[in-house]
């Protein structure tokens, strides 16, 4: 990307979150499984891995409600790495759920996360100088969130993991004393928690690295709004709106429309813009930066709230009664120029988008997102079909809110979208050509970079769907098998890159524009 943030290469990616990995212990993660989808990348001539959010979670394990902006999902961290190590010997992580089947992120808290646990108490008593200086300088060096984080995950366990609105006042309220004596009597409970974030990143950055030795970045996920029940909340109340009891005054959401009569009702604590303005936006400065420590590249999701966001009363049971407040985000985007040059960021610019919002975008020259399964409906909608796009763009054929292609297809595609993909993208004769079909109509298109979700490329159904926003529980539970990543899959996407000059083929001298048969063809005479 660009100084100004727009993609200046022709590349193509795929979106699986780590969760999804066939990974021994019940849930994706940081284990060989990664290291095995990565060389399937570079095999299929990708250029970028696409991640949700690598948050804790909350309430229904959604990547997108997180205990923390900052802190890594313990989750990730792979026990046979730990093992390998030398952190926990291998008989400790014996017997757990296996490769395959969906996540299952209870037995993984109630089994997985104390052998993490344990490991990280391991290092605190037998780690070597040269290691425990590591540990020392990740500390340091994130020393804005991580003991904040470590005090907030030990006041949780403590009471029940209830919401920390419900803690005794002297913890809700940060009391000075009251977390200075939990300082002194759970400073080993506070140093476990640190020690395994310390693992998430050392794992992650070493993941990331192998991914660069095969030219692959990675694209993480930030949220625009964080929960209320989180560490950011808890340790910044000042930075968001909330009473004097430190309860949410106005919360985030969507308006009526089309879709819903009532609009949808989020309910995240909404930011005091005012005050971070005048703090030089000091709380998201931090947040970036510790983004692009993570990831290479950043999606922005719900961007457009950076132009204005609706603002409900939090007493307010729907978000009928919301109103549009303007958010400061020239001068936030300006303010991240400033510190941090290049903006890697991709604009999540999908729902009701306004042109100050397209204007936002395209001043900081962020590409903004087209999403292939919505464009046959009407002819407003031919926005998301190729012949709209312009370079700095990034196409999906879906994303993870939506269904499979073809999931798509199959049930919930009208039989008018069916007919008008028809006639845009080719024949589709059998259900399964829908899939390449609209992978091939997204390589094609002038867009500079294409997103295909893992399922797509495995060609799965509804059945691998990640998540169903409306649903109320299992989400973000799907896993590819172990035996998925056949090299056909592989091999054929390979050839779809090199027909659309999205495999990073570079020329082994300037001008080399003919291949070597049409170069001799021309210096012989033979007309090409």
């Amino acid at each position: 990307m660009s100084g100004d943030g727009a993609i200046q290469e022709r590349i193509s990616g795929v979106l699986l979150h780590v969760t999804s990995l066939p990974s021994y212990g019940g849930v994706g993660d940081f284990g060989p499984a990664a290291y095995g989808f990565v060389d399937f990348l570079a095999a299929a001539k990708q250029r970028l891995w696409q991640v949700l959010p690598l948050s804790p979670t909350g309430y229904g394990n959604s990547p997108y409600s997180a205990l923390s902006a900052f802190a890594g999902n313990p989750l990730l961290i792979s026990l046979e790495r730990l093992a390998h190590d030398g952190w926990i010997a291998w008989d400790r992580i014996a017997g757990l759920p296996g490769h395959e089947g969906p996540a299952d992120f209870d037995v993984a808290m109630q089994r997985k996360l104390p052998l993490i646990e344990e490991a990280a108490a391991s290092f605190l008593y037998n780690a070597p100088d040269d290691r425990r200086a590591r540990f020392q300088q990740f500390c340091q060096e994130n020393i804005s969130w991580l003991p904040d984080y470590a005090m907030f995950n030990v006041l949780r366990r403590m009471h029940g993991y209830a919401c920390w609105n419900e803690w005794p006042q002297e913890y809700a309220l940060r009391n000075h004393d009251a977390l200075t004596a939990v300082l002194n009597s759970h400073g080993r409970e506070l140093a476990v928690e640190q020690v395994v974030q310390f693992f998430f990143n050392e794992q992650w950055s070493e993941l990331r690295s192998y991914c660069a030795e095969r030219k692959i970045s990675v694209m993480g996920d930030v949220a625009i709004f964080v929960s209320y029940d989180s560490a950011d909340v808890w340790t910044h109340p000042e930075v968001f709106e909330l009473d004097e009891e430190r309860r949410p005054l106005r919360v985030s959401g969507v308006p009526p429309d089309y879709f819903s009569v009532t609009g949808q009702r989020w309910g995240n604590p909404l930011y005091r813009w005012g005050l971070l303005r005048e703090r030089g936006f000091d709380w998201w400065v931090a947040r970036i930066r510790r983004a692009l420590a993570l990831y290479d590249m950043i999606r922005l999701d719900h961007f457009r709230g950076f132009e204005a966001y609706w603002s409900i009363p939090a007493e307010e049971e729907t978000a009928v009664h919301g109103q549009w407040v303007k958010a400061p985000g020239h001068e936030l985007f300006q303010r991240l120029k400033d510190v941090f040059g290049n903006l890697p960021f991709v604009a999540e610019d999908l729902g009701l988008i306004t042109p100050e919002v397209d204007e936002l975008r395209e001043h900081f020259g962020m590409p903004g997102m087209r999403i292939l399964q919505f464009g046959f409906s009407d002819r407003g909608s031919h926005l998301y079909l190729p012949h709209k796009f312009v370079p700095n763009t990034v196409v999906y054929t879906g994303t993870h809110d939506n269904n499979t292609t073809l999931g798509w297809w199959q049930r919930d595609a009208s039989e008018q979208e069916r007919i008008n993909a028809q006639t845009y993208l080719e024949t589709i004769e059998h259900d399964g050509e829908i899939v390449w079909a609209m992978m091939r109509a997204a390589a094609r298109s002038v867009a500079n970079l294409c997103i295909f979700p893992m399922q797509d490329v495995l060609h799965l159904g509804s059945e691998a769907r990640m998540n169903r926003p409306a649903a109320g529980e299992g989400n973000w539970t799907w896993r590819y098998g172990m035996d998925a990543l056949h090299p056909d899959f592989a091999t054929k996407l390979a050839s779809l890159m090199e027909m659309t000059d999205r495999d990073g083929y570079e020329p082994t001298k300037e001008g080399e524009a003919r291949s070597a048969e049409g170069a001799a063809q021309a210096e012989s005479g033979v007309n090409i």
